[in-house]
């Protein structure tokens, strides 16, 4: 709510959200009434066609559709209302793709269709009946009240023997014949169509409230919903860690093996050669100690190579930002480190190390693969919106050729992975002839960002 929403009177917000809730409310009759006419119908169909099964099944199917479709269109318009958002419910559609059996298993299998089924073919029409009564009735009476001076001189009385203004003036306010009875008759209508004027913000409200609370019930979301959906997000985040560390593992065991291994392979020979001729032909001998320093050099520098897989002191004692930018003066591309981090920002260890790793990997893959002169490293905190939730945003932007694309075992797959194994989302965006961004979104701890 903006601040000054919060400095209106209440009775004023509740009149300007008055529009709104009658038209609400006189569009949800006749669309109740339809999809209750044609839901029955559809039900109808299946109930006396089951026999056959498929022709049934076909009925019953497009009930339930339907359902679901009439259940979506009362969310939306009491979202455009102003009513608090309803989490939608999980239909499983990504579940249902193993042939027809197997998605009428998981359509008749979920408790929400029948929900929506029962809502439309009961609720909704009882609920709708009564709701667009009321407001039609009390907009009515309010609106011919305050323009009844206009209107009720042309009303016809000769015929009646009773009129409410003539009782009223003459056994409340004993006036008798001496009052002018179209006058109190005007005066009478307007008091009844100013309290049924002011009174009608909180009869929409009210209302539209009532609408609210049934659609919570029945057309929301369970609360096992968003459980089931955690676990299997934890799921499919320890399944990506357990690969991500596997396929760590692989190629740092690759790299060891083609490289440093076989360096110091090489070394002990030429020692070894070395040793059986350094009496013999010293000059020989000398060669091959050459060679062998050459190997030690050159494994020592693969060494240092494969040691930036792991986390640099610099990331614990000066924390992400200037690792990163150590990180970027080594690489053989230009690299601009930007930084939208609140100064005195505290990450977790763990998700520092992390980012690092990601962004490494982003530029080394950058570096070999893109073609690029200039790269962009990115580093932000985002906070979600409506959501307490925040996230630390790693993106690698590089103007090379584009392309590139996550591929089982190479370079952005192993980047995926890693991500998901945080529980984050990886996007990559790379048309041909560029640029690349590549963008890790990683969940802070609720304690990290006040």
């Amino acid at each position: 709510m903006s601040p000054d929403a919060r400095t209106t009177p209440l009775y004023l917000r509740l009149w300007a959200g008055v529009p709104k809730e009658l038209l609400f409310l006189f569009i949800a009759f006749p669309l109740g009434v339809v999809m209750f006419a044609v839901s029955i119908g559809l039900f109808s169909a299946a109930a006396g066609t089951f026999a056959t099964f498929f022709l049934g099944v076909i009925f019953l199917v497009g009930a339930l559709y339907l359902a679901r479709g009439a259940g979506t269109v009362e969310l939306a318009l009491l979202g455009w209302v102003g009513r608090p958002v309803i989490p939608r419910p999980d239909w499983n559609d990504r579940t249902a793709k193993t042939g027809f059996l197997g998605w009428l298993k998981v359509l008749f299998a979920n408790g929400h269709y029948w929900l929506y089924l029962v809502w439309t073919m009961i609720v909704n029409f009882i609920i709708t009946t009564i709701s667009f009564t009321i407001a039609v009735v009390w907009f009515s009476i309010a609106l011919g009240g305050i323009t009844g001076w206009i209107w009720i001189g042309f009303v016809p009385d000769s015929d009646r023997d009773f009129s409410v203004s003539r009782w009223v003036a003459d056994r409340v306010f004993g006036l008798g014949d001496r009052v002018d009875p179209l006058l109190f008759d005007s005066l009478l209508w307007l008091v009844v169509g100013l309290i049924f004027t002011a009174t009608l913000p909180f009869v929409t409200r009210g209302l539209t409230w009532m609408h609210w609370g049934v659609a919570r019930g029945l057309l929301g979301a369970f609360r096992t919903d968003a459980l089931e959906k955690e676990v299997a997000t934890l799921t499919e985040s320890r399944s990506a860690a357990v690969a991500a560390e596997g396929t760590a593992l692989r190629r740092l065991e690759r790299d060891i093996h083609d490289g440093p291994q076989q360096r110091l392979v090489r070394l002990q020979m030429d020692i070894a050669a070395a040793e059986r001729q350094l009496d013999t032909d010293p000059d020989a001998a000398r060669r091959l100690l050459e060679e062998a320093r050459q190997q030690s050099k050159d494994a020592l520098e693969e060494l240092r190579a494969l040691s930036r897989g792991f986390a640099p002191p610099i990331l614990l004692d000066r924390g992400l930002v200037a690792a990163l930018e150590s990180l970027a003066v080594r690489s053989a591309v230009t690299v601009r480190v930007v930084s939208s981090l609140p100064e005195g920002t505290d990450l977790p260890t763990e998700l520092e190390r992390n980012a690092y790793f990601i962004a490494a990997e982003g530029l080394t893959n950058a570096v070999k693969h893109s073609g690029a002169t200039a790269i962009d490293l990115r580093i932000d905190l985002r906070r979600l919106p409506d959501s307490e939730e925040t996230w630390l945003d790693v993106t690698v932007t590089d103007d090379g050729r584009g392309g590139a694309k996550a591929v089982p075992e190479h370079g952005l797959a192993g980047l995926q992975e890693r991500v998901l194994g945080q529980g984050g989302t990886l996007d990559i965006s790379s048309p041909k002839g560029g640029p690349t961004v590549v963008a890790a979104h990683l969940p802070l701890p609720a304690s990290v960002v006040e």
